[in-house]
């Protein structure tokens, strides 16, 4: 039995099962070691959003240890301090009454004292002739010496906390500088490619972070911004290399005419026919081997992969194994796509065509993802692959629109 352990409040104030409950946890804790005073006050304000206080409330706790005369709290000896509230209010700072008790009920709520209401309601403590407190009223301490590890523990783990945070915002910033400055390299330097469209993912995952975000919210951003420059450094990485290998194609080629300077044949043709001769064209049949090989040559993706998988996870379950993790297994899925979807093998060449495999595949999960709202698969792509042609269509608006219907926008948000 602990009837002697638990205390009702004095007036109005309602008793509650939580201050029932957390006052025999207190009254059945065997904690007597002592606890430094100020420094279970410094882990209760590095963890005071765990409990919901704010300022005033700690400038309030602050006061109630300043009348308990120990430096060291000790559950041996009584812990139950009791001034008045003008008292309190003086080394409050000056805080108003009303405020004050406000205040001091949070300080109770959240379980960092107890009350301990006299008859009457007042505080005071009657003592023996010694002048040693015999039983006192106010408010108990306890519950800060009995709880000090989790405190400490608390305080910890905010502070790892915080730590994360600020570091997942240094990558973030460092993460935008980079992305933006290649993206404006880009074009001022008047690069191949869509970097317009590119611009625009980048504004749009940059418009889905409130203005104090959360960090998962950062988190997430990070990781799509992360995913954004990876496939902006692809980009430039392919370029580099095409340009590379255009130069040495040169090299090349002026290598081989100058192989054999002193040959008589090289130098001169080998029957007066063709000296009079003009050149004759290409024929058209030796021209088109090369023509289609140009447009073979696979387009430079300006989407990261894991974004579009995200605002279409539909076209996953066509994967192989049921999942994508490069963006050949996102064509072969939007093959499979295009047949279920009833469009015919030459729409989806001419979208090929048009805006490159990559973004054709990407297009038919756009198409996938919204099926449901759309009546022909086929014309549609034809109306995409149409409006592409005359650049009035980007897939970057479109993928944005999808994440914000499949609730991705919240999720940063929430």
């Amino acid at each position: 039995m602990h009837m002697g352990h638990v205390t009702t409040p004095f007036g109005r104030r309602p008793m509650t099962l939580a201050l029932v409950k957390g006052q025999l946890e207190v009254a059945e804790s065997k904690f007597t070691a002592c606890v430094e005073k100020w420094k279970v006050f410094r882990d209760v304000c590095e963890a005071r959003e765990r409990f919901g206080l704010q300022d005033r409330a700690l400038a309030v706790l602050d006061a109630l240890l300043t009348f308990y005369p120990e430096s060291e709290l000790n559950t041996e000896k009584g812990l139950v301090v009791f001034p008045s509230n003008g008292q309190l209010s003086v080394r409050a700072h000056g805080i108003t009454g009303t405020t004050l008790r406000r205040h001091l009920a949070a300080l109770v709520e959240a379980g960092l004292i107890q009350r301990r209401d006299s008859p009457n309601g007042k505080r005071y403590a009657h003592r023996d002739r010694d002048g040693e407190i015999e039983q006192a009223y106010g408010f108990d301490l306890t519950p800060l010496a009995v709880r000090a590890a989790e405190f400490a523990s608390l305080a910890q783990d905010v502070a790892a906390e915080r730590i994360r945070f600020r570091r997942a915002k240094e990558s973030l910033t460092i993460c935008r500088r980079d992305v933006r400055k290649l993206i404006t390299a880009a074009i001022e330097e008047e690069a191949p490619g869509d970097w317009l469209a590119v611009e625009g993912v980048y504004i749009g995952i940059l418009a889905g972070l409130p203005r104090h975000p959360s960090r998962p919210q950062v988190e997430v951003t990070l990781e799509e911004m992360a995913l954004l420059r990876e496939e902006v450094l692809n980009r430039l990485e392919i370029q580099a290399k095409a340009e590379n290998m255009d130069v040495n194609g040169i090299q090349n080629g002026c290598h081989i005419q100058n192989s054999k300077p002193e040959s008589i044949h090289e130098l001169e043709p080998s029957s007066e026919k063709e000296q009079g001769e003009p050149a004759r064209p290409e024929p058209e049949t030796m021209r088109k081997p090369q023509a289609k090989a140009k447009a073979n040559v696979e387009p430079i993706k300006s989407l990261p992969l894991g974004m579009v998988l995200r605002a279409c996870p539909q076209i996953t379950d066509y994967g192989p194994g049921g999942g994508i993790s490069h963006w050949r297994e996102l064509m072969a899925a939007a093959v499979l796509v295009r047949s279920m979807l009833g469009v015919s093998p030459s729409a989806y060449q001419e979208a090929c065509d048009a805006m490159g495999p990559e973004n054709a595949a990407v297009a038919i999960a756009c198409i996938l993802e919204r099926s449901n709202f759309i009546n022909s698969a086929g014309g549609y792509l034809r109306d995409l692959t149409r409006r592409t042609e005359r650049g009035e269509f980007s897939l970057g608006p479109m993928l944005m629109a999808l994440l914000k219907a499949n609730g991705e926008g919240f999720r940063r948000a929430g």
